[in-house]
């Protein structure tokens, strides 16, 4: 039997302040990490599924490093911590399992918090690379080390559904510096994942919006509950 979803808090919680320009944020941050000895600064990108967190990710990281310098910061998935196709496979029902896969119980949070302690432990910023995991969409599975945080990297930017959840063994928000989250309407959301559904996994529009139902939208709920615990609102046009 899989673990029963938490529901929404009873209780309105406070709105967090917004971020006009999350670029010059990156870089004010980039600059309070320029202290002796060399430390790494983290920050967390929470949203919705179909939200645009990687593809934004990607490019203020893009714009970050060309005024910081190449490699000064990096912008890393949470997919890699998905549990394997076979994992997965072994659990009480299997099928009911890599059904909901991308509910925060298929994922090893346990993992995924001892990659960010390595990527914050003392002199990590100047001594060895920090491997990765990434996830092969095509296979469907995670890839060991396919990715690493050089040691001159001081600023890391990690997106990923779960990073401010609080249950199903998550607990890794305190590991950030910063915790973001990305605001986007839930239909908005919606209509982009309908279109990569369509383009990834070539179905049709019925198809990709039954699988939104039974899978996505049910994730975009637990997601939305953790958007009070960001310190930052992200909007974007």
């Amino acid at each position: 039997m899989l673990p029963r979803m938490t529901s929404a808090p009873s209780l309105p919680q406070a709105e967090p302040p917004r971020l006009a320009d999350p670029v010059r944020r990156l870089l004010e941050m980039l600059g309070s990490a320029d202290r002796s000895p060399p430390q790494r600064t983290l920050i967390a990108l929470a949203g919705l599924p179909g939200s645009g967190k990687s593809t934004l990710a990607a490019a203020w990281t893009q714009a970050v490093n060309a005024q910081a310098g190449p490699g000064a910061m990096v912008a890393l998935g949470m997919d890699g911590f998905h549990l394997s196709r076979a994992a997965l496979a072994r659990f009480p029902d299997p099928v009911a399992a890599l059904r909901r896969r991308g509910a925060p119980w298929t994922f090893d949070p346990q993992a995924l918090a001892r990659q960010l302690q390595a990527l914050r432990q003392p002199g990590a910023a100047e001594s060895a690379p920090v491997d990765w995991p990434g996830f092969e969409h095509g296979v469907g599975d995670p890839v060991e080390a396919a990715l690493s945080v050089a040691p001159g990297t001081r600023l890391v930017l990690v997106e990923g559904l779960y990073l401010l959840h609080k249950d199903h063994g998550w607990d890794v928000a305190s590991a950030f510096d910063e915790r973001w989250f990305l605001d986007v309407p839930l239909t908005t959301a919606c209509e982009r994942l309908a279109r990569r559904h369509m383009a990834t996994s070539d179905q049709s529009l019925a198809q990709a919006q039954e699988r939104i139902a039974v899978n996505d939208r049910l994730n975009a709920g637990i997601v939305l509950t953790t958007r009070s615990g960001a310190d930052w609102l992200v909007a974007v046009d």
